[in-house]
C-alpha cells in the first residue's frame, strides 16, 4: 500500500481539528452581553408618578395639596418657600402638578401654573428643605394680515375671513380693538355698510400650549362707501404709541363717535313707533342696547348742565361742550360719583350707567345731540376729522413708518403671514 504524503496528513489533521471545534463550540464575543445588560439595569432611571389637579372653587390650597400627597408640616414649608404664592388669592381653576418618585413618601416637586406663560416650581432639596423658582415660558410673535368684506357686521366679516388664523375670542378682541382705533372716526356698530371692506396688519402672539393672543394692530384700512381711511401705529420719541391717519393727523379727535365702548344699536336715527306710547314719532337720537350697568361715557370734554329725572328720558344727563353742542344721555340706571349740574367732565369719562328708567321697555341708552337747542342726527354732527397733526420734527420718521406698514398691509395676502419674529 502506498503511504500518504506529509501534505495529505496535514490536511486531514486540519479537517479533523475543525470538526472537533465545531462540535465543542467556540466562545462568542456576545457571551459577555448578559453582564453588560445587568450593569445597565442596575442604574436604570427611577420611576416617577405625576398627579395633575386644579384648585376648585371655594377650596383651600391645602386641600388640593393633600390630594397630591402633601402632609403635615411640609404644607407650611412649601408655602414658606414660595413667597410669591399667596394662598388666599389663588384663582379657582389654577393647574397644579405634583411629581413624586416611586417609593418616596413625599413629593419631589410641585408645579403651580401662575399664568399661561409662568410656572412656579417648588422643589425638595437633598436635605429635605424646599426651594422655589419661577419659569417664564416663551412666546412667539408673528405679523399677519387679515381682511374681508362687510356683509352684516365686523364680527361676521372676521368670522368669514380669519377663522383659520384666530380663534373666536381673539377675533372678537380684534373687532373691538379696531373699533377702539377708529372710535373718533367711525361708529363700527352702525356706520358699516354691506360691501365695505377692511384690512388689518397685526401681531399674533402664540404662547405655550398653542394659546393665541392679539398683539398690536400696526396698520389698518377701512374702505367705507368708497372712501378710504387708513390708521398707522407710530411710536413717538418718548416711547408712547399713537395712531395717525394717512395724512399724519391723529386718529383722536374732539368727539367720540359713540357713548358706549361696548356698542350694539337697537334702533337708528329717524321715525319710529314708540314702544310704550304706541304712536309714531320722530326718534331724535340713537338707542344703544346694552346690559344694565354698562358704563356710559361723555363723548367730549364739557360741563354737566343737567343730571336728574327728565320725563320720558328717566334719569338723564345733559353735557354742554365747548363748541356749544349738548349731548344727552337717557334711561340711565344711575349717575357716576361726582356727576351733578356744574361738574366738569372729560372725554371718555364715565358719567352714568345703562338702565331702563322712564319710557323704556328694556335696558338701553338713549343718546342725542342738540345743536343750538335743536336735536340733530349724531352720525352727521359727529363726522369730524380734527385730529392734531404730527409735529413737523417727527414728520419724516412718521412717513417712513407709514410707508413700510402700509406696504406690508397691502402686499400681504389675506390669511397668510407676512412676517414673523
Amino acid at each position: 500500500m502506498k503511504r500518504p504524503s506529509p501534505r495529505t496528513v496535514s490536511s486531514l489533521a486540519i479537517v479533523a481539528l475543525a470538526l472537533v471545534l465545531l462540535a465543542v463550540g467556540l466562545p462568542h464575543p456576545r457571551a459577555a452581553a448578559p453582564f453588560a445588560s445587568a450593569a445597565v439595569d442596575s442604574v436604570a432611571a427611577p420611576m416617577w408618578s405625576v398627579h395633575s389637579d386644579t384648585l376648585h372653587a371655594g377650596e383651600t390650597l391645602s386641600g388640593v395639596l393633600e390630594r397630591g400627597g402633601v402632609r403635615g408640616s411640609d404644607m407650611a414649608d412649601i408655602l414658606k418657600a414660595a413667597p410669591s404664592l399667596d394662598a388666599r388669592r389663588i384663582p379657582a381653576g389654577m393647574p397644579i402638578r405634583v411629581r413624586q418618585q416611586a417609593g418616596d413618601s413625599l413629593p419631589s416637586e410641585i408645579v403651580f401654573q401662575l399664568a399661561v406663560d409662568r410656572l412656579l416650581h417648588v422643589s425638595r432639596t437633598s436635605d429635605s428643605t424646599w426651594e422655589s423658582t419661577v419659569e417664564v415660558l416663551p412666546w412667539h410673535t408673528d405679523t399677519i394680515v387679515v381682511g374681508g368684506v362687510i356683509r352684516a357686521n365686523l364680527y361676521q366679516a372676521l368670522d368669514d375671513s380669519a377663522a383659520t388664523l384666530l380663534n373666536a375670542d381673539v377675533r372678537s378682541e380684534l373687532a373691538w380693538s379696531l373699533a377702539d382705533v377708529y372710535e373718533y372716526r367711525v361708529d363700527m356698530s352702525r356706520e358699516l355698510q354691506s360691501g365695505d371692506t377692511f384690512r388689518a396688519l397685526l401681531e399674533r402672539r402664540t404662547g405655550p400650549g398653542g394659546v393665541v393672543q392679539l398683539g398690536n394692530i400696526l396698520a389698518a384700512r377701512f374702505t367705507l362707501s368708497g372712501s378710504t381711511m387708513d390708521a398707522v401705529r407710530y411710536v413717538k420719541p418718548d416711547g408712547a404709541a399713537e395712531y395717525y391717519d394717512q395724512t399724519g393727523r391723529s386718529m383722536r379727535a374732539s368727539f367720540l363717535r359713540a357713548p358706549l365702548a361696548f356698542r350694539r344699536i337697537s334702533s337708528v336715527f329717524g321715525v319710529r313707533k314708540h314702544p310704550i306710547l304706541g304712536m309714531w314719532r320722530a326718534h331724535k337720537g340713537t338707542d344703544y342696547a346694552a346690559n344694565a350697568g354698562t358704563p356710559v361715557r361723555s363723548i367730549a370734554d364739557g360741563v354737566v348742565i343737567f343730571a336728574g329725572r327728565k320725563g320720558g328720558y328717566g334719569n338723564a344727563i345733559d353735557v354742554r361742550h365747548p363748541n356749544g353742542f349738548v349731548s344727552r344721555y337717557g334711561h340711565l340706571r344711575g349717575f357716576a360719583r361726582g356727576i351733578h349740574a356744574g361738574a366738569h367732565v372729560g372725554i371718555g369719562q364715565t358719567i352714568g350707567y345703562v338702565g331702563m328708567t322712564g319710557l323704556a321697555t328694556g335696558p338701553h341708552l338713549h343718546f342725542e345731540i342738540l345743536v343750538h337747542g335743536v336735536q340733530r342726527n349724531p352720525s352727521s354732527v359727529l363726522s369730524r376729522t380734527d385730529g392734531v397733526p404730527i409735529p413737523a420734527s417727527e414728520r419724516a420718521s412718521f412717513d417712513s413708518t407709514k410707508d413700510v406698514l402700509l406696504a406690508a398691509l397691502l402686499a400681504g395676502e389675506h390669511d397668510s403671514p407676512v412676517a414673523s419674529r
